[in-house]
């Protein structure tokens, strides 16, 4: 297909989230031509296990992609290269040979291993500076720890060299590439903490400590890079990208601004200020990989807030509340004096950093209406707190711009530009990480328009924010130090 004909060349972007896989396909202008999403259970077998069934959340992708294949027809030749976003720090391991999964999917919320980890506290400082990563359960070397020692299935595997074990990333390109590579990216292996921003390779030393077998890890390659091809009907497609949700949502809408932080909402919340090719080191953030080319690699200074939809889920069940969706903009608006709300849903992440933190209001007898707002509140109170470490690191942003599921809501993305002082964009279209899959398969264009201007939110006088504000750090400080 010739480059001259933008709007006739497709990418497939395959966007594997907390809650659903859906797959979207977008022309060389940022269209979107069609779409697909196939919903996914989240299992708690038990308190502090988060996990999803390899069997359906591979076989969702793969509905997702015979939907697409439905309704484009022959169009579908038109698909010129294919690309996949997952969750960072989900986990899995299988049988080389016969590709089933040894263990379910652990997830990125999951915090199993957490009592293990204490004992390596010693050497935190130098695992951050090897992986920018800090010493926590959410990340993928406990995990893969524990499902050696827990499944002897895995045990035989590795002693007959059979064990496959990584990134949920490097499963899903075994699994759907025609070649059935053994492969992750970047990004994804960095989020194991066995990776080094340093060799760009896994790290021995890690490996070591951690105990887990190099041959058992992916090769890795660049984002950008050739994974194999997908099989679509009769189609071949080939797979060139593979990468991270977060990391691509920062390219949904063109080239990464330096003068702006990217907040990406779904099962968590995300903060990105990029740094370009340098990599920027905080006491309480973390420096991350976002996209890798064979020619470059560029870094982010990243906060993550662990309970931002998935505070919302355990708020419906824990507290019986069945209406959020459907009030949350009229409660947002209406709300004056919300309680506080600590949320340590999945565990309190940058820039506190304590796994076992416990969730809880600062007061009693509230209603549905002020408890829903207190954990949106607790929400921007975390991002704020994030956008203000990286004050300290780098220049401060100029502004912020917004995407995900929660970003929806006028009174979430309001609060948080009134308390960090700065505008705030939010796009028309929400849903981030598949159009900068596109992005980045269609080797970043120059022009990539939205398909209409989203909405600005200026900063207004907000006293009462501020005061709740102060008195949640405050408390939040207090917590920390006793």
């Amino acid at each position: 297909m010739s480059p001259d004909f933008p709007d006739k060349q497709f990418y497939l972007a395959i966007d594997q989230g907390g809650h659903a896989s859906r797959a979207i396909v977008f022309n060389g202008l940022g269209e979107m031509i069609t779409e697909t999403f196939q919903d996914i259970t989240v299992q708690h077998p038990q308190a502090d296990f988060v996990e999803h069934d390899p069997i359906e959340l591979l076989q969702s992708i793969e509905r997702s992609l015979n939907l697409i294949l439905e309704d484009l027809g022959d169009q579908t030749a038109n698909i010129v290269a294919a690309g996949l976003a997952t969750q960072r720090s989900n986990i899995v391991c299988w049988d080389k040979q016969s590709g089933k999964a040894l263990c379910p999917i652990i997830s990125w919320q999951d915090r199993r291993n957490y009592e293990w980890l204490q004992q390596f506290k010693p050497r935190a400082e130098d695992i951050h500076k090897t992986t920018g990563l800090f010493l926590s359960p959410h990340y993928g070397a406990s995990k893969l720890r524990w499902c050696l020692e827990h499944y002897p299935a895995i045990q035989n595997a590795l002693d007959e060299g059979m064990l496959c074990m990584g990134p949920m990333a490097s499963y899903l390109v075994f699994k759907l590439s025609k070649e059935h590579h053994f492969l992750t990216d970047v990004v994804n292996a960095s989020r194991t903490q066995l990776w080094s921003l340093h060799t760009n390779d896994w790290d021995p030393a890690l490996l070591d400590l951690f105990n887990i077998p190099l041959q058992a890890l992916p090769l890795c390659r660049p984002t950008t890079s050739h994974y194999g091809h997908l099989k679509l009907g009769q189609y071949d497609i080939p797979l060139k990208l593979v990468t991270g949700d977060q990391s691509a949502a920062m390219f949904a809408y063109g080239h990464v601004q330096p003068d702006t932080a990217y907040i990406n909402t779904g099962t968590g919340a995300f903060v990105s200020r990029p740094s370009g090719p340098l990599k920027i080191y905080g006491r309480r953030l973390l420096t991350s990989v976002v996209e890798q080319s064979e020619q470059d690699t560029q870094y982010v200074l990243e906060g993550t807030v662990n309970g931002a939809g998935s505070a919302l889920s355990w708020l419906a069940e824990e507290h019986q509340i069945t209406n959020i969706q459907s009030e949350l903009a009229h409660w947002l608006a209406d709300t004056l004096e919300p309680p506080l709300f600590f949320n340590g849903i999945s565990g309190l992440a940058s820039p506190f950093w304590i796994a076992d933190f416990p969730t809880r209001f600062d007061r009693d007898n509230c209603s549905d209406a002020e408890k829903v707002v207190a954990v949106i509140e607790s929400i921007v109170f975390l991002l704020c707190a994030n956008i203000e470490e990286m004050k300290k690191l780098s220049s401060p942003p100029e502004q912020i711009q917004i995407s995900g599921g929660i970003a929806v809501q006028d009174g979430l993305c309001q609060r948080l530009a009134d308390l960090c002082r700065l505008p705030i964009y939010r796009p028309v279209e929400c849903e981030a990480t598949a159009r900068g899959v596109a992005y980045l398969l269609s080797g970043q264009p120059d022009k990539w328009p939205e398909s209409e201007p989203g909405i600005w939110f200026e900063p207004t006088s907000n006293p009462a924010l501020q005061e709740r504000y102060r008195l949640w750090t405050t408390a939040m400080l207090n917590i920390m130090r006793s």
